[in-house]
């Protein structure tokens, strides 16, 4: 579920629908690190989710503390601008191929899966 915690995501459509994967917006992650009520939600919505056995995605991560937080979290997947800008299509296998060597000071991993879930 995309967006989840904003628009027309409701709480009812995890127990109707055949979900999973959680996709946190990036409303919640932005200010994570300075809003305690940002980074309430967000651990609210990883406990949510993996208590209901989904994968959470943390969408629009763009600094390494935002990274580090939800990590701490055990956020499972991330995406944003810290990992890459948007690239074309033709450009994604070499951006997958340089993932090995990290993001911008990011280890290969945390950018591939944020962190494993144990």
């Amino acid at each position: 579920m995309d967006d989840f915690g904003t628009g027309y995501c409701s709480l009812s459509y995890l127990k109707r629908f055949p979900l999973d994967t959680l996709k946190v917006d990036r409303a919640f992650v932005s200010d994570l690190t300075v809003d305690a009520d940002d980074a309430a939600i967000v651990r609210a919505i990883i406990g949510l989710g993996h208590n209901l056995d989904l994968t959470i995605v943390a969408e629009g991560v763009e600094t390494r503390e935002q990274l580090h937080f939800l990590r701490a979290e055990g956020c499972d997947l991330v995406q944003g601008f810290l990992m890459s800008k948007a690239v074309p299509a033709a450009a994604f296998f070499d951006l997958i191929r340089a993932a090995d060597a990290g993001f911008e000071g990011v280890p290969a991993a945390a950018a591939r899966n944020g962190t494993a879930r144990g």
